[in-house]
């Protein structure tokens, strides 16, 4: 249920809010002044709160300030009996949610508090999703390879080099992509990806590239290619050795000159994209097969980051064991499992073909059918 806090000094405000919103199925808590309203707001968490600009001992902009300062994500939606645009302005300015006059027009009221409740279910979502993706792209291990390639992660994200990932399927060459641009300075531009082996050839130029209306049969709109949705971040090609040569030889001019053209167009777009490509094959011997042009390796693999198979790391079983049993543990919301050392040695001389995404499932699988502690006989049974 909606949790709403109302500061204010009037004790008959106070009530006929807090009549009118538990009417409307919310929970209400009060104070009576600024400084026991950050009090409340410090102890206990709040989607709402509607909160005087005029109060004794703290105002409600100096609350509104504080709260911001300490990191709370309570939508503040301020009210006044004196209020002006400026006051509204300066309150916004300062994170507020919104301004409302006294006295609040009802309908207006509860249209702004459910307005705010949406604002503050995004801002919960968006903080869970970032919390994922973060999980989901560090890179765990304390091996020697795994030591080699964060350090070059270290050294080569700053610049705009552009990286060359291999790797067996599986082995996380998806993280290295992730950390190289989260460590860069595109960060705060976007990381595309595109999956070039899931993509049919005969459409891989107009995902790269996008396409004018009407330039084939089924391009009834113009479309936005990934290098100009990439445009300032990073594109990550991943799978690169299953691309057309066509479509190499685009990505070549692409990378030459900063520029490209969408299918069935004729203008040149300039582009600012750093380009990191990963694949699974080894590309000297599809370009001694035809298959890959040399030019375009050359031009990727100005930095070679070789991530190794899971066989080649077992003494990073244990700490990505742990890792998994806590991740999986978060995704289903219960308590994480326990593993004993002898099922984790066990773990460690089992082959890994699909290497790390091998191991998780095999993980999730051991926390679903185990027992409460994962012991060898469970490892045995499950794998």
């Amino acid at each position: 249920m909606a949790k709403i806090l109302i500061i204010d000094d009037e004790q008959s405000i106070r009530n006929t809010l807090k009549e009118i919103l538990e009417y409307e199925k919310y929970t209400i808590e009060e104070a009576k002044d600024g400084e026991e309203g950050l009090k409340l707001l410090l102890k206990e968490k709040f989607d709402v709160a509607l909160c005087d600009v005029k109060m004794p001992k703290m105002d409600g902009l100096e609350v509104l300030e504080k709260a911001i300062e300490e990191g709370i994500d309570t939508q503040f939606i301020m009210i006044s009996a004196h209020g002006t645009i400026e006051t509204a302005v300066e309150a916004t300015k300062k994170g507020a949610y919104d301004f409302i006059q006294k006295p609040p027009d009802l309908n207006r009221l509860l249209v702004t508090i459910r307005n705010a409740m949406d604002k503050s279910t995004l801002v919960k979502e968006t903080r869970v999703l970032k919390k994922k993706v973060s999980k989901g792209s560090i890179i765990v291990g304390e091996s020697k390879p795994i030591a080699e390639i964060k350090e070059t992660i270290q050294k080569v994200a700053p610049t705009d080099a552009r990286v060359l990932i291999t790797g067996e399927n599986g082995t996380g060459k998806e993280l290295v992509a992730r950390q190289l641009h989260e460590m860069s300075a595109r960060s705060k531009g976007p990381l595309i990806e595109v999956n070039c082996a899931a993509i049919p050839s005969e459409l891989i130029e107009s995902e790269l590239f996008g396409h004018e209306k009407g330039s084939f049969t089924s391009a009834v709109k113009q479309r936005i290619g990934k290098f100009e949705l990439a445009n300032d971040g990073t594109l990550f090609l991943d799978e690169i050795g299953d691309m057309s040569l066509s479509a190499q030889a685009k990505v070549l001019r692409a990378l030459q000159e900063n520029k490209i053209t969408r299918v069935g167009g004729d203008k040149e777009i300039t582009v600012n994209v750093r380009v990191v490509a990963a694949t699974n094959k080894n590309l000297k011997e599809e370009i001694s097969n035809k298959n890959f042009r040399e030019d375009l390796y050359h031009r990727l693999s100005v930095i070679l980051i070789k991530v190794p198979p899971l066989r080649a790391r077992s003494e990073d079983i244990p700490l990505l064991t742990n890792k998994f049993l806590q991740d999986i543990a978060a995704d289903y919301g219960t308590k994480p499992k326990t593993i004993t050392p002898k099922a984790v040695n066990l773990l460690q001389r089992l082959e890994w073909t699909g290497n790390i995404r091998e191991l998780r499932n095999v993980v999730e699988r051991l926390i679903i059918m185990g027992g409460d502690e994962i012991s060898e006989q469970d490892v045995t049974k499950n794998t």
